[in-house]
């Protein structure tokens, strides 16, 4: 790496390190749900498991295009590379099961079924009575926003406990992927982990994606989902989970559904209720009065 390139690198680390962690959640959040919506208006000219391939492809293509992340993955100790491989099976699967439930079952109660795992994570971390408190207010939020009913297609509800299941094994594979730097950066790691995901997950969906590669529409609508979906909130969850604790990222996934909720009313034309607009302000309550754990405080989710 010559000078220049090393002053460069340091100039975006700090700029970078000036945004809160806080906002990189937020931006993440958006697009949690943002390309899902989309991806909801897609599966009207293509099979789940297509839109699950492209989704992931074009997430990969852009990754190997931008940061070459297998020079991350070569680079990795064992254990470390044995993690990207499980992050990468974890995004295949975690992102095929959530286009089957969503398919299936309104992305509000999709949500909210993938809410139960982070809780679990939250309350693990949350040593304090403010913190507690601040859980108590996301959950009850969580609850007025989504209106779970266990009646309909048992097969769709399946799948949604399986992709909650799986997003824990995100949240704890890619908080360890973000905090555990050595020569290259959790991007590059990340971008490494999402190929790996390609490959995984080709067997599900390339043949069922194959007619997509003779509709132009549906092609750009495969890569715009792509990017907004396992591209930006991924890369948004590496640097907001770099700075924040395990407990503390847990607790923000309840402003998952809130996101799920307003973007539903934006690209799909669901107006809040009432008690919705309610689950969303207790969510943003419990999120204003958490607090992390001091540096250098015990915490169940040291970095490893």
């Amino acid at each position: 790496m010559s000078g220049l390139d090393g002053k460069t690198t340091e100039l975006r680390t700090t700029l970078v390190n000036r945004v809160p962690p806080h906002l990189f959640f937020v931006g993440s959040a958006v697009f949690h749900y943002l390309g899902p919506s989309f991806a909801v208006l897609l599966f009207a000219r293509l099979p789940v498991p297509a839109v699950a391939w492209l989704r992931i492809f074009f997430a990969a293509l852009v990754f190997a295009l931008w940061r070459r992340p297998w020079r991350a993955f070569f680079a990795s100790l064992p254990r470390q590379r044995w993690t990207l491989v499980a992050l990468g099976a974890v995004f295949a699967a975690m992102n095929y099961s959530f286009y089957v439930a969503i398919d299936r079952l309104p992305l509000g109660t999709v949500a909210a079924i993938e809410f139960v795992g982070p809780i679990l994570l939250a309350l693990a971390g949350s040593k304090t009575a403010r913190n507690l408190l601040a859980l108590v207010a996301a959950v009850v939020g969580v609850y007025l926003l989504v209106d779970v009913r266990f009646a309909g297609d048992p097969v769709a509800f399946m799948w949604a406990f399986i992709n909650a299941a799986l997003f824990v094994l995100y949240i704890v594979l890619a908080h360890s992927v973000a905090n555990s730097g050595v020569g290259f950066g959790a991007i590059e790691r990340l971008g490494a982990a999402m190929i790996i995901a390609a490959v995984v997950i080709t067997p599900l969906g390339f043949r069922a994606a194959l007619p997509a590669f003779c509709d132009p529409v549906a092609l750009a609508a495969g890569a715009g989902v792509g990017i907004s979906s396992s591209v930006i909130p991924y890369v948004l969850d590496q640097l907001a989970m770099s700075r924040m604790p395990r407990a503390t990222y847990a607790l923000f996934i309840a402003m998952l559904p809130a996101m799920a909720v307003l973007m539903g009313m934006l690209v799909l034309a669901q107006v809040p209720t009432v008690l919705e607009i309610a689950g969303i302000a207790l969510v943003g309550l419990g999120v204003a009065i958490h607090r992390p754990a001091e540096p250098g405080a015990p915490d169940d989710d040291a970095r490893p």
